[in-house]
């Protein structure tokens, strides 16, 4: 079974990036890789500050949706061929099957642990797009989410029918799963107090309770202690029973960078994880100034060829590149 080619990856994400910055007299390092759960925590402050970006009326860079597009389906397709050789392998060799199982532990834990970033990025897109009558980023979430949502399918699929996976495993894997939906409808559910959201949600009533709820409490005495509390409460629920790596974390970067530059920087500190995001957000800044510097010195150069002059119509390219 032919292997996606990570030279491929490489050729179309660019190589790991690896960024320093100084800052109040420290090399602070980023090296981009994020661990599954680092996504859950990432999808509370999109969560969080979510609303901020759908009223606001800061236009949604187009490279970042591109990136996030191109950086999802190399994921999804690197999923479906981890899947599709651990089915095949796992009939026939009991011993492949054992060795491989850290592996394949990891590629499920990722996709059930992912999808909660998935929706919750996908809902802010679509909230964003409705308030300001667009169609240029929902298009791109939704194709996402429905990408997720099969690599979600084909992971309860193995967990019920799939022979390489003991019970004890299994049981461990719908822990997971159940975990995973419960903060995705309270994350949704906090988007959705401010715009129609919910249908992103596992359970879009489930979701309206948790929007009521957190609108309640909020103006209730210490109200504005709610959302750090809801923060350090899915943090721990996230922090044990994961594998110790996730199969994809430089994707896993990507997709983070690709979201976190939608947001204005003043979001972002210097510590914790919301400074290593502070920093991933201008590596990604840095890698689009790169390229526009490049764009500009290829300006300056002598023309070996006649070339058309690119169109001006950048909506109408989004479209056709996105099958739009």
């Amino acid at each position: 079974m032919a292997r996606p080619s990570d030279t491929t990856d490489v050729g179309l994400l660019g190589a790991e990036t690896n960024f320093a910055a100084a800052k109040n007299g420290f090399c602070l390092s980023l090296s981009a890789r994020m661990h599954a759960r680092e996504l859950v925590e990432l999808a509370a402050i999109v969560s969080a500050h979510g609303p901020v970006l759908i009223q606001s009326g800061t236009p949604i860079p187009v490279d970042s949706i591109e990136q996030y597009w191109t950086t999802s389906k190399v994921r999804l397709d690197r999923w479906a061929w981890r899947l599709r050789r651990f089915a095949a392998e796992a009939d026939t060799d009991a011993r492949q099957r054992q060795l491989q199982w850290p592996e394949i532990r990891g590629v499920l834990e990722e996709i059930l642990t992912g999808e909660v970033l998935t929706r919750v990025w996908t809902a802010v897109l679509c909230g964003y797009d409705r308030r300001h009558g667009s169609d240029e980023a929902e298009p791109v979430a939704r194709s996402v989410l429905i990408g997720h949502m099969e690599a979600r399918h084909r992971v309860l699929t193995l967990m019920v029918r799939g022979p390489g996976i003991d019970t004890e495993a299994a049981v461990k894997l719908n822990h997971l799963r159940r975990r995973a939906e419960l903060w995705t409808d309270l994350l949704v559910g906090h988007l959705a107090g401010s715009c129609a959201v919910s249908e992103f949600a596992f359970d879009p009533r489930r979701a309206q309770d948790f929007a009521a709820d957190l609108r309640e409490r909020s103006h209730l005495v210490g109200g504005r202690h709610v959302w750090p509390l809801v923060q350090a409460s899915l943090r721990a629920a996230f922090r044990r029973g994961l594998g110790p790596q996730s199969p994809n974390p430089d994707l896993n970067a990507r997709i983070a960078a690709s979201i976190l530059s939608c947001f204005p920087p003043d979001l972002f500190d210097s510590t914790g994880l919301l400074g290593s995001l502070w920093l991933m957000r201008l590596t990604n800044v840095a890698e689009d100034t790169q390229g526009m510097i490049e764009d500009l010195l290829s300006l300056e150069r002598p023309a070996t060829t006649p070339r058309a002059a690119p169109s001006t119509d950048t909506r109408s390219a989004h479209r056709r590149r996105f099958g739009g």
